[in-house]
């Protein structure tokens, strides 16, 4: 290659010591050079820009949020007197009365038991026997007064022997419960016994496992805790029971202290 520059009069040959251009630099096409030159994206004819996204987050889905039926009525008395004439589930056929609630329907609080017994079949009012009368001295440990809550059941028909509930009933009634609730929009649930939680919270759990916390049902907060029939049973429950009461206590204050 020398002879011949030296054959077309050139003396001296220069040679670039520029390490970072490269022979093929001179012959790429301009787009491809801006594309060298633009740090982060590709532009090459017929490719997008490459803009890195940050991936997504996963977290539990947002509850779902208590609101009225439009199948049932909007009011406490009419949704009464559709109860007392349901007849979606065998139990129809052996109760005596219907029962559906008692005290305040302005109430923050609302205590939630599995089924009517004997005594409330036969009054129509949820817990008005023994366990009711615990239940009114659970109520006033907490400052509180039974004409001040809301009481009511999962189940508003008695079953036979006072057994637990079967999974076709609380899927009846449950309707009607949610339909109170939304009308009430309480502050705060006590679920009252284990069927009540797991028909309400749908576990399958047990009441030592699912006590001494507090759940979320449907956007309200809910706490569980021995139903009055079985601290009478087993008086050495009521500490524990105590403690959860505790808990509706102070959790009620601070939802309602503004």
């Amino acid at each position: 290659m020398l002879e011949r520059e030296r054959s077309r009069g050139r003396e001296r040959i220069e040679l670039s010591t520029d390490s970072t251009k490269r022979p093929e630099a001179a012959s790429r096409p301009p787009e491809i050079e801006q594309a060298a030159e633009t740090a982060g994206a590709l532009t090459l004819p017929g490719f997008e820009a490459f803009v890195p996204q940050p991936l997504p987050t996963f977290g539990p889905p947002p509850p779902e949020l208590l609101a009225p039926r439009h199948d049932l009525p909007d009011d406490l008395g009419t949704l009464a007197r559709m109860v007392s004439e349901c007849r979606k589930c065998a139990l129809c056929e052996t109760r005596t009365n219907t029962v559906f609630a008692d005290g305040s329907p302005r109430a923050r609080l609302v205590f939630i038991g599995e089924a009517p017994g004997r005594d409330e079949d036969l009054k129509g009012l949820p817990f008005v026997g023994r366990a009711g009368q615990l239940l009114d001295k659970m109520i006033a440990a907490i400052d509180l007064k039974r004409e001040e809550v809301y009481i009511c059941n999962v189940l508003k028909c008695r079953p036979p022997e006072n057994r637990v509930p079967a999974p076709d009933e609380v899927e009846q009634c449950l309707p009607y419960l949610e339909q109170q609730l939304a009308i009430l929009k309480p502050a705060l649930l006590c679920a009252l016994g284990l069927s009540a939680v797991q028909a309400l919270l749908k576990t399958k759990a047990s009441m030592t496992s699912l006590r001494g916390r507090t759940f979320e049902y449907r956007g309200i907060p809910l706490i569980p805790t021995y139903h009055p029939a079985a601290l009478l049973r087993n008086p050495g429950l009521k500490r524990e029971a105590w403690e959860d009461l505790q808990r509706v206590r102070d959790t009620l204050k601070a939802r309602t202290a503004s």
